[in-house]
């Protein structure tokens, strides 16, 4: 028995070894960081020097690299190349320069940490913006060679719109320039000067050499003349602050759990604030209120849920929740609005053009989304406001957006989560954009739409015809307006009611204020689309004769009228006949430089996928071609 007695002690010490060390474990904090700044920098020698000081490299890991380092060093033994620990696309170690975000998790006894190795090719910037998107803290890399450049510049812009308020500034390399203080001390000073618009709470600047490791995990021998921390020791003890600042309750339904008839839940992750059963909250963008009546784990119900839980929330009444839906404390719900302005970062080599129709997604939230005005570009290299019209790769501006639904958010700097968006290419998928969310726009919610007592359908009806758009598209002269005209002609002798809006006719005019680069020609077309929306409800067959090169805004043309009421001609005519064509001269023109951004010659031609008719004009005269149209009207019984 006494045996027992010892052995029941020794289990029971061991035990509570265990709950001291992972007591321990979870009391050390987690701090999430990124490595960011231009290419060739030392990013991820910076961060292989942290793992390969710290120990925290595993054996395969380090054989793996030990061996590309010969192969990239024609041989030379003793030289292990550090990035190659973090670098592991091969075409990054090919190519000396990271691709894509690599994390990576390492500890020390006073910290954990979560490393995103970012990018610093111009190239490669949406995925910094990506890696900094999850990030609290900083480390900003500066070859000492070069100072600060304008990626520098650029990724600090990116940093300051992602609310990440505090850096370190590595000034990297200093081996390579004699560990000299003086150089060291006059990029500190240029940054401090260009990021104090910027607002950053602190800034610390740490001389380092990150193949030396000088300053990285322990003091330089070389730098007597630094007294500040050593990079590892900033790390460990930069005060963040974010745990004491709640907000207020905010839960994105990612899910409707519904495993059986008997259990009805919802499923995310607790954006911000705390919830505990028996809580009253509100349901947007409905304003539904309900009571919480279970919080729901894999490992059992919950008392309170914090920020960062993955959970599932039942309710005590019945009501309709979907995905996108915003569960939200009631004393500080968020904002519903369909106008927002906020701040733009560009990610596509195809520009930004205002009146362009994008998909948007909100976290689980999904609309369509057009830049209604560019206020302004920031110019990265000195912060000052750049009026344009387009966002470029890589730019940053602040604009106005429409959505076509309101979208339930809150200001960015007030929860990253709900305050973020991406812009997404309709047609190619690509994400585009990352936005932040500043504030509503308020004039959206005080215009209301005017109930009328006569509608669409009154108006057709006495005019005995189904209203619809003819969209007739194509090169400069293809035949557009001349079929056009001729089966307005052959709809006129038939007693139908219609309206045409020609290309040349509406630069008179409506659009007289605009040129022909693309963002003007986008929108043109939205202009002239929401004026064809109005002769449909007015209960006109409407006839628009536009080039109307994109099709983005020939399917936002089309999204904004109902089912069927949209009939797409392609006016197929290929280039070299409408070039002998050249009714106005144009081409001529083009070709000898005097016109720019002209369709088919120095500006693009998007031809329709799917449209509803094929006009192949070359050997076929206007009359036989309006004579198809209109068959296809009767067809549709339009007339």
């Amino acid at each position: 028995m006494p045996h027992l007695h010892v052995v029941g002690d020794e289990k029971e010490s061991a035990n509570q070894r265990v709950d001291a060390r992972i007591e321990a474990e979870e009391g050390r904090g987690l701090l999430r960081f990124l490595t960011c700044g231009s290419v060739d920098d030392g990013k991820s020698t910076l961060i292989g020097r942290l793992l390969y000081d710290s120990a925290l490299v595993y054996e395969d890991q380090l054989r793996s690299a030990e061996r590309d380092s010969k192969r990239a060093h024609a041989g030379r033994a003793n030289e292990l190349n550090l990035s190659f620990l973090v670098d592991g696309l091969q075409a990054e170690r090919e190519q000396g320069i990271t691709i894509d975000v690599a994390y990576r998790y390492f500890s020390t006894p006073r910290r954990k940490f979560i490393v995103a190795d970012t990018p610093g090719h111009v190239q490669y910037t949406r995925n910094m913006a990506t890696g900094a998107s999850n990030c609290e803290f900083a480390v900003l890399l500066i070859d000492a060679r070069q100072g600060v450049l304008t990626q520098t510049r650029r990724h600090a812009c990116i940093l300051a719109l992602l609310g990440i308020e505090k850096v370190a500034l590595a000034v990297n390399k200093m081996d390579l320039v004699d560990y000299d203080q003086t150089r060291f001390e006059a990029i500190a000073k240029d940054y401090a000067e260009f990021a104090r618009p910027l607002g950053f709470e602190l800034v610390t600047a740490i001389p380092v050499s990150a193949l030396k490791g000088d300053n990285v995990t322990s003091p330089s021998s070389n730098m007597h003349w630094y007294h500040g921390p050593t990079l590892l020791g900033h790390l460990e003890t930069v005060e963040l602050g974010h745990e004491a600042q709640e907000g207020p309750f905010r839960f994105p339904v990612q899910w409707v759990n519904r495993p059986n008839q008997n259990f009805r839940g919802y499923a995310g992750t607790v954006a911000s604030g705390t919830v505990k059963p028996g809580d009253e909250v509100v349901i947007q963008p409905s304003g539904k209120r309900v009571h919480v009546a279970r919080i729901v784990t894999a490992d059992g119900d919950l008392d309170v849920a914090h920020e960062g839980a993955a959970i599932t929330l039942t309710f005590t009444e019945e009501v309709d929740v979907s995905r996108g839906n915003i569960v939200a404390g009631i004393e500080e719900p968020p904002q519903i609005a369909d106008q927002i302005a906020a701040r733009l970062v560009w990610f596509d080599e195809e520009p930004m053009l205002p009146g362009r129709s994008y998909a948007m997604r909100c976290g689980g939230q999904a609309t369509t989304a057009t830049i209604s005005t560019l206020k302004y570009k920031l110019n990265v290299d000195n912060l000052d406001h750049v009026a344009g019209k387009t966002l470029e790769l890589n730019e940053v501006g602040a604009c106005n957006l429409s959505m076509g639904k309101p979208i339930v958010f809150d200001p960015y700097v007030d929860n990253t989560d709900t305050g973020s968006f991406i812009l997404i290419d309709r047609f190619t998928n690509a994400t585009v954009a990352a936005g932040m969310i500043e504030f509503g726009l308020h004039r959206a919610t005080n215009v209301q739409w005017q109930e009328l007592f006569i509608d669409k359908t009154a108006r057709a009806g006495l005019k005995g015809q189904k209203p619809c758009v003819l969209w007739f598209t194509g090169l400069s002269g293809s035949g557009k307006s001349t079929i056009a005209n001729t089966l307005e002609k052959r709809l006129h002798a038939l007693g139908r009611h219609t309206y045409m809006l020609d290309g040349d006719n509406v630069r008179h005019g409506l659009s007289k204020d605009l040129g022909f680069s693309d963002a003007d020609r986008v929108e043109n077309i939205r202009r002239v689309a929401e004026a064809a929306r109005l002769f449909i409800d007015a209960g006109l067959i409407v006839m628009v004769s536009f080039i109307s090169p994109f099709r983005s805004e020939r399917r936002m043309a089309r999204e904004l009228v109902g089912d069927g009421e949209f009939i797409e001609i392609f006016v197929d005519t290929p280039l070299e006949v409408c070039e002998a064509r050249d009714p106005k001269g144009l081409y001529r023109k083009a070709r000898a430089g005097l016109i720019r951004n002209f369709t088919g010659i120095d500006s693009g031609y998007e031809p329709p996928e799917h449209a509803e008719l094929s006009l192949a004009t070359r050997d076929t005269s206007p009359d036989v071609l309006a004579e198809r149209v209109l068959a296809e009207l009767r067809r549709r019984h339009v007339v």
